[in-house]
């Protein structure tokens, strides 16, 4: 992440960077590039992500990334945001995933009209257009205003005082 930070840093854009406090020390090794913000914890993390995010881009990575990715797949699913989900698909990085979405529709543990969630392409360049072009075509289980973002971030706040 630290060079696609510097490169888009450098490019003019604004960068941010949410990091949970615990991996501070693990996962920022040198000089920040733009902005870094400190949160408690994962959930608030992925909340703080989806509030500031235009979009939500997967490269190839662990089970942490792939545990982001469903995540705003399933918020997008649920009406939660509105936002394109894309995958890079690196060298083909992502195909078994892709077959098993196709897979869970076939078996009908996932609506058709939310397989489109997702959007993947081989390139940046191919994944940016696909994204630039998207339009949520899935029916959400609830209206996004029904949802209230905000709160999202005081989840773990909320399990600690009942």
């Amino acid at each position: 992440m630290g060079l696609i930070s510097r490169t888009v840093y450098n490019g003019g854009c604004h960068v941010l960077g949410i990091i949970p406090k615990a991996l501070m020390p693990l996962e920022i090794s040198g000089e920040t590039v733009g902005e870094v913000r400190t949160v408690s914890d994962m959930h608030e993390r992925k909340a703080a992500m989806a509030r500031e995010a235009d979009a939500f881009i997967a490269l190839p990575g662990g089970y942490g990334t792939m545990e982001e990715l469903l995540e705003m797949i399933t918020w997008s699913q649920l009406g939660i945001h509105k936002k394109t989900v894309g995958l890079l698909n690196v060298d083909g990085y992502y195909n078994n995933l892709l077959t098993l979405f196709d897979n869970g529709v076939e078996e009908g543990f996932i609506k058709p009209g939310a397989r489109h969630i997702i959007i993947s392409a081989p390139t940046a360049k191919e994944l940016l257009e696909k994204m630039e072009q998207y339009t949520p075509c899935h029916e959400h289980v609830a209206p996004q205003e029904s949802w209230q973002m905000e709160q999202l971030g005081d989840y773990p706040k909320q399990l600690n005082a009942q």
